[in-house]
């Protein structure tokens, strides 16, 4: 085996955490690549895209195409990541206002503030991985206030358990993976937050069932958790799941979310990784559905959806191909803040997003688009993989860094978009705590009657590079490469299926919502 840590590689292998699909193949400059391509199953399962295999593209030194360095020096060609400070610049968080906290004027970290993050397992290593990004990223702000509770009892395997399946150790490793990444970027936002990690026992992965349980837990923590507590739920099946009876079954979840807003708390969920198209229960998940389908519980009119978008933040990509198997794929010039919509083809994922069969348009939500349903995300902010987010990690460590150690990643999905809008609102909660004002209350009618266009930036069809756009946004419906993140950006419909995705546009849209915020903005204005 040929030892790549000392020599340059254009190979690149992906392990998408919320795909269990059948694996695919394609070659960069005569490099064979492994690609997890299918569907999330429609189980309760995490929305986290992960690359922990990065030792085939190691470089040893920056060139011109080493794009990631991590906190432990490590550098990776090809993909670009970020850390805490460069999200925080890239949406203005550092723009929030100071407040007054016990006299004293501070800078806005999410003071007295608590943040829930609800994951099936949790991870046996969240405390000291925590521990391990403040002292890379935040080493003179008090050590993370951070707690993992277990409502229902310790859920966690050991690391080196064999049990097998969605339930067993390898759904726990990749459920770790999401709640490291949950933890880690809800405190990169508010680092002096209440960061809680709610780990539930999953009944079991497939289908519902393991709702009741994860619906127990937030439940108990709407009741123990002070209001204006933000919950955050990287987590999601797709709506036909529920089958006939669905609206019956989401009710009684409903009533929980309901229960939370009318004490001011807020609930988040992302919108999904896997564009319009979205797998079946039928077959154990081996079939999707061929029309276009939206996850829950980020339809519920009673939370706040959040959807992704491709941060290109000190970078702009540009393609001269439309061909992922060629390097002309991945160019990209130095500079640029660009939000454009999510939608990789490569991989494939993308932003989540539609129109809801559940629920009927709700009176605040005050938009235009096909049908009478629900319409999500509300809002967005950056997924991609390609402009992933550090993570430190070391639970399950072969399956997550393929060493016997912990190691410094990236991960992307609408799983690292969430905690951190989530975390964006418990600055404005903050703020509004600091001048003596209650909790903001629900947010979604606030975004729809004016905050939507006031505080956030809005993602908008998009051509990059020099590559031919393949299919005008009218083309939807065909069969054959269909991605749009390359030549023209303009829905989330995924590389090579048949169904359609829905177009990205001026205004409040399907695939970003209202955009991404500039959140010193958001928190000046909300907070008055």
């Amino acid at each position: 085996m040929t030892d790549m840590r000392n020599a340059r590689s254009t190979s690149r292998s992906i392990l998408l955490a919320a795909v269990l699909g059948s694996s695919s193949t394609f070659a960069i400059g005569g490099a064979t690549v492994l690609s997890a391509a299918g569907s999330a199953a429609s189980g309760v399962l995490p929305m986290v895209e992960s690359v922990p295999n990065l030792a085939s593209y190691r470089v040893s030194a920056r060139d011109a195409n080493t794009d990631c360095t991590l906190p432990d020096g490590s550098m990776y060609d090809f993909y670009h990541c970020y850390s805490p400070q460069d999200i925080r610049s890239a949406y203005d968080v550092d723009g929030a206002p100071a407040i007054t906290v016990h006299g004293k004027s501070q800078p806005n970290y999410g003071q007295n503030q608590t943040i829930v993050l609800v994951d099936a397992y949790g991870s046996p290593t969240a405390a000291a991985d925590m521990q391990t990004f403040h002292d890379a990223f935040f080493p003179t702000l008090p050590n993370p206030n951070f707690q993992e509770i277990y409502p229902q009892g310790n859920p966690q395997l050991p690391s080196d358990s064999k049990a097998k399946g969605q339930s067993g150790a390898n759904g726990a490793a990749g459920w770790s993976g999401e709640a490291t990444l949950d933890i880690e970027w809800a405190y990169s936002v508010a680092p002096e937050a209440h960061i809680v990690l709610l780990a539930v026992p999953p009944a079991e992965t497939e289908g519902v069932q393991g709702l009741p349980n994860l619906f127990k837990a937030i439940s108990g923590e709407i009741d123990a958790a002070p209001g204006g507590t933000v919950f955050s739920m990287s987590f999601g099946i797709t709506e036909q799941t529920f089958g006939g009876a669905g609206a019956a079954q989401t009710s009684k979840f409903d009533a929980v979310f309901q229960r939370g807003l009318a004490k001011g708390d807020n609930f988040f969920a992302a919108s999904g990784d896997n564009g319009s198209y979205n797998s079946s229960k039928q077959k154990k998940d081996t079939a999707n559905y061929q029309y276009p389908t939206v996850g829950w519980p980020a339809s519920s009119p009673y939370v706040v959806g959040v959807g992704g978008t491709q941060l290109q933040y000190g970078w702009t990509w540009n393609p001269s191909s439309n061909d992922p198997n060629t390097a002309g794929y991945w160019q990209s010039t130095t500079g640029g803040n660009t939000n454009a919509v999510w939608n990789e083809s490569w991989a494939p994922i993308a932003t989540g997003g539609g129109e809801s069969v559940l629920y009927q348009r709700p009176s605040w939500q005050t938009v235009s688009g096909d049908g009478t349903g629900r319409l999500e995300p509300d809002v967005s902010w950056n997924a991609a993989v390609n402009g992933g987010v550090d993570v430190y990690i070391s639970s399950y460590p072969q399956y997550n860094c393929g060493t016997t150690t912990g190691c410094w990643t990236f991960y992307g999905g609408t799983s690292a978009a969430t905690p951190q809008t989530a975390a964006s609102f418990a600055l404005v909660n903050a703020a509004r705590a600091a001048s003596g004002q209650a909790p903001l209350g629900f947010i979604d009618p606030l975004l729809y009657s004016g905050a939507g266009t006031a505080d956030y930036n809005d993602v908008v069809p998009l051509h990059q590079g020099t590559a031919p756009a393949q299919f005008a946004g009218s083309d939807v419906g065909v069969t054959g490469p269909v991605n749009k993140s390359v030549g023209d950006l303009v829905d989330n419909q995924l590389w090579d299926v048949p169904v359609a995705g829905y177009p990205t546009t001026a205004g409040y849209d399907a695939t970003s919502g209202w955009g991404t915020p500039d959140v010193g903005r958001l928190v000046t204005n909300l907070s008055s």
